[in-house]
């Protein structure tokens, strides 16, 4: 038999895989920048109730990037790596991601985000439109605007209390929910007849809410988190309805006033509450963990207060409660964090699962259980414990936010004439 020519057969082949691999990114590459294009995003579970969410696709500097869209909230993605022949589009901040095939008119793959146990996987899709979710039942019927007094209801029949805000522009809606934990962020849907949907995604959670609409006064419906988690709720219309965050509350135990730690930094450098730098200064310890999305928030506002406080007598240090205890996996997720908001103050790892109902006894063994993350301890210029601030309430609750700033810089500058 003759022998066989597998050159032009190799040149050929070798050619498509080329044109494979670079197929997905020319897809962004052909966008212009003037004129980003929209996508409804859809992560899908079991039970058919789906999280809704949008996205921009656009260029910057030739550079391909993604824009999540949360009511006013805009996260940019831009870690975006071709493997194979699929796109991974890695979140700017937690360890999460989401690797989809893409084509010019549908996208589709699996958003992937690692917990402590095993990873949790939602089926994800994305086709071009600028409607987060869809006028099922027509022109909206009741105007929602305002505040609710919430109680969720779990599976056990143990119940917990919310407050809700909403703010409602004929059909579109945006809000959030308020709770001793802390806020759900940025939310943003649609009241269609009697009807209302809510949904946010920030690549740590993935949550909506449902709720038929009584008489503009009596909301009742499903909270919907990730693949599986459902409870029910209602709300009563209330202007006076409050958060009572002395459920979270964490307090000094008698005979303390003073924290005595010492954990590794990002760089394996042991840092100590003890050393030089915090000397006469007054401190905030953040407590925190690279999987908490109100985390974000804070270490937003606490890095952009340190700033331009680091030379006037303020001190920072955040102490990292992590999913592992694995050194380099808590190291690079808390690098995204430094890096997303240019961190300058100390990021420490406590080696601590924020799981382990020891955690407190583990690492700050002065004060009670911390019931909440993110949550801060201040300390004044003799390094004596003088606030605990249980949980965050972040930007997406708006006059709340600007409260919780006014009465931390009245603290702060207290503390600094003493």
């Amino acid at each position: 038999m003759g022998s066989i020519n597998y050159l032009p057969i190799m040149k050929y082949i070798t050619t498509i895989v080329i044109l494979i691999f670079t197929f997905n990114i020319s897809l962004f590459a052909q966008q212009k920048k003037s004129s980003p294009v929209l996508w409804q995003a859809i992560l899908k579970r079991a039970d058919g109730k789906n999280i809704h969410f949008t996205f921009e696709e656009k260029k910057i500097k030739q550079k391909p990037i993604l824009i999540i869209r949360n009511a006013t909230e805009r996260l940019k993605v831009d870690n975006i790596v071709t493997v194979g022949d699929s796109v991974v589009l890695k979140m700017p901040v937690f360890e999460s991601s989401i690797t989809t095939k893409i084509s010019p008119d549908i996208w589709e793959g699996i958003w992937t985000r690692g917990t402590s146990g095993n990873d949790l996987k939602m089926a994800f899709e994305a086709s071009k439109s600028n409607i987060r979710y869809p006028l099922t039942d027509g022109i909206a019927k009741h105007k929602i605007t305002g505040r609710w007094a919430v109680k969720f209801a779990s599976d056990t029949g143990k119940i917990f209390k919310s407050v809700a805000e909403f703010v409602q522009n004929g059909n579109k809606v945006t809000g959030t929910f308020l709770t001793p934990t802390g806020d759900y962020r940025f939310l943003e849907g649609v009241v269609t007849g009697n009807h209302m949907i809510i949904s946010g995604f920030d690549g740590a959670h993935a949550v909506m809410f449902e709720a038929d609409i009584t008489d503009s006064k009596t909301l009742s419906g499903k909270y919907y988190s990730g693949p599986k988690f459902s409870e029910e709720w209602r709300a009563v219309k209330n202007e006076k309805a409050v958060v009572q965050f002395n459920e979270s509350a964490m307090y000094v135990k008698p005979g303390e006033s003073k924290l005595n730690f010492s954990f590794p930094d990002l760089d394996s450098n042991m840092v100590s509450i003890n050393d030089q730098r915090f000397k006469d200064k007054v401190v905030v310890i953040q407590l925190m963990g690279s999987w908490c999305p109100n985390c974000m928030d804070e270490t937003a506002f606490l890095s952009d207060y340190y700033s331009k406080k680091s030379n006037k007598g303020v001190e920072m240090v955040a102490l990292a409660y992590e999913y592992s205890t694995d050194f380099q996996r808590s190291k690079n997720s808390l690098l995204k964090f430094q890096k997303r908001f240019n961190v300058q103050y100390p990021v420490l790892i406590t080696g601590v699962k924020v799981s382990d109902t020891l955690r407190t006894e583990k690492t700050l063994p002065q004060v009670t259980r911390i019931r909440v993350f993110p949550s801060s301890i201040i300390l004044d210029k003799n390094g004596n414990i003088r606030k605990l601030d249980n949980g965050f309430v972040g930007p997406a609750t708006g006059v709340h936010y600007d409260a919780y700033k006014k009465e931390f810089y009245k603290t702060i500058d207290k503390l600094l004439l003493e």
